[in-house]
């Protein structure tokens, strides 16, 4: 980074100009610090992006994925991990405000940050407010990768503990992909009758694969 010119620094760039003139790995390399031997920190930083599959995969990866890669120790991956808390934190807060309709990039942000990295597959329910603002995000069930069961009797009792309005479902495909199934469109069903029987709307059901996440609303599928 020293032999870098002043103005192309990404400490200095990012004084002068602000953060948004930095690019992701100008934005990494800050947080990292120091590189590798033989290899320079905004490499180092390039490098890392490209494994993960960019800036919101390596935030969104698990403590296992970062323990693998060589130079990054304990104190990088706290550090990593904290920039990851805090951007779920600020998203939910402004979900918790703002009816979700109103941001549904923050939604998919949310939920990717959420599950995008996990390894097996996991079924969450966003509960929301008459409003249509964040109650209570919680992730329900757990599963194989090839399948999770849903039981709807758990997602109608958290529905009415939590004294919920409407909801949004979400899960992974650890796969990657991020095509719904046709299971996916079944579980919608299953979910939205059982759960209008006690006047709780389902308003989506997304899936995330890696950075991609779909929506079965906006798909027809519901």
């Amino acid at each position: 980074m020293k032999d870098l010119p002043a103005a192309l620094r990404p400490r200095e760039k990012l004084l002068a100009l602000g953060p948004a003139a930095l690019a992701d790995a100008e934005l990494l390399a800050l947080l990292l610090r120091t590189g590798l031997k033989g290899t320079g920190v905004l490499e180092w930083a390039g490098e890392l992006l490209k494994r993960f599959g960019g800036l919101s995969g390596l935030l969104g990866t698990d403590v296992a994925a970062l323990r693998e890669v060589k130079g990054l120790g304990p104190a990088k991956r706290a550090e990593l991990q904290a920039v990851l808390e805090l951007a779920r934190r600020a998203v939910r807060a402004e979900l918790a405000v703002r009816p979700v309709f109103d941001s549904p990039d923050k939604v998919r942000e949310f939920l990717r940050l959420h599950l995008s990295a996990r390894q097996s597959e996991v079924f969450a329910v966003m509960f929301l407010d008459s409003g249509h603002r964040l109650l209570s995000y919680e992730p329900m069930f757990q599963g194989s990768i090839a399948q999770t069961t849903v039981y709807p009797r758990e997602v109608v009792k958290r529905a009415l503990a939590l004294n919920a309005a409407a909801a949004i479902l979400a899960h992974n495909h650890p796969s990657g992909l991020a095509e719904p199934s046709r299971a996916d469109e079944l579980l919608t069903r299953r979910l939205s009758d059982a759960l209008a029987l006690v006047d709780v709307r389902v308003l989506d059901h997304l899936v995330v694969g890696g950075a991609q996440v779909v929506s079965l609303a906006e798909r027809g599928l519901m």
